[in-house]
């Protein structure tokens, strides 16, 4: 059960519904413990997402991270979903919470529909990229998604050593099916020393994009391929918005209080994170 899998259609649209319900209820000031806590009771019960949440409500429950429940379900998560999530709850992140919860409630979306590799890495590379959540560690989780075969995993792997020095113009136009065209025009014998991943049409808006900023790229493959647009977070500075950081601040260091509470007075009750259905042993 810790080996990564595609899932099944409905479970996408189940989890773009979680995520969307999610980002709507913390938005309005909810606590996500009792979101989770809830949110279980109205997906559809014949998927699996009903067990993952009443783990993460656990994991929630007891470490106060959503992320945590996300990175130890890695059969059902991916590493880019519990990636995007645990940048939201760094405190020195620039993402909220709401706004990551968006992003993988489009990327649940697209995933659903009929997605294609070019696609879901430009919107998850777009998503590294505009909330700077760092290259890196990004790139590693998309290496450990399922939907990519090698020849996009030895891709990421390039592309980390080449990020930030080499156009990422470039570095799409020069994997595509349009640089191989235009090559064996020139010598009809030519053979890339790596095999293509991006699309002919990729790789003219790529070439056309050169010396630009990679935002007008991405933009140009959301209107003319249909790749998922990733959310932009605007920043609010106005008095409500800080009252209800603060609000929300407040009942995070009450929840960890009370959990210090019931630590120093030996009465926390273990049994509330006891396993879910979903990671029990058959003769349990």
């Amino acid at each position: 059960m810790s080996t990564a899998t595609i899932l099944d259609r409905e479970e996408y649209i189940e989890q773009a519904y979680l995520y969307r319900t999610v980002r709507e209820r913390i938005a309005d000031n909810q606590p996500a413990q009792d979101v989770f806590l809830r949110v279980g009771e109205e997906l559809l019960s014949s998927t699996r997402l009903p067990f993952a949440v009443q783990f993460v409500a656990s994991e929630l429950k007891h470490t106060g991270l959503v992320a945590n429940g996300f990175a130890k379900l890695p059969h059902y998560f991916t590493a880019f979903q519990a990636f995007v999530v645990r940048q939201a709850e760094n405190e020195k992140s620039r993402l909220p919470m709401p706004t990551a919860f968006l992003i993988l409630e489009r990327e649940a979306a697209y995933r659903a529909e009929k997605p294609t590799k070019a696609g879901l890495f430009v919107y998850q590379f777009e998503t590294i990229a505009r909330n700077r959540l760092g290259y890196l560690d990004g790139l590693e989780a998309l290496a450990l998604d399922p939907f990519y075969d090698t020849n996009w995993r030895g891709y990421f792997d390039h592309l980390r050593k080449q990020v930030g020095e080499i156009d990422f113009c470039d570095l799409v136009y020069l994997r595509s099916d349009l640089y191989v065209i235009e090559e064996r025009r020139r010598n009809p014998t030519f053979e890339p020393p790596l095999p293509p991943i991006f699309g002919e049409k990729e790789g003219k808006i790529a070439k056309a994009s050169r010396t630009r900023d990679p935002l007008y790229l991405f933009a140009a493959l959301q209107r003319q391929l249909g790749y998922p647009e990733v959310p932009r977070y605007r920043v609010r500075d106005d008095a409500t918005t800080k009252l209800e950081l603060i609000q929300t601040k407040l009942r995070e260091l009450e929840l960890r209080i009370k959990l210090a509470e019931s630590e120093l007075r030996g009465s926390v009750d273990l049994s509330q994170f006891g396993k879910p259905e979903l990671l029990k042993d058959d003769d349990e």
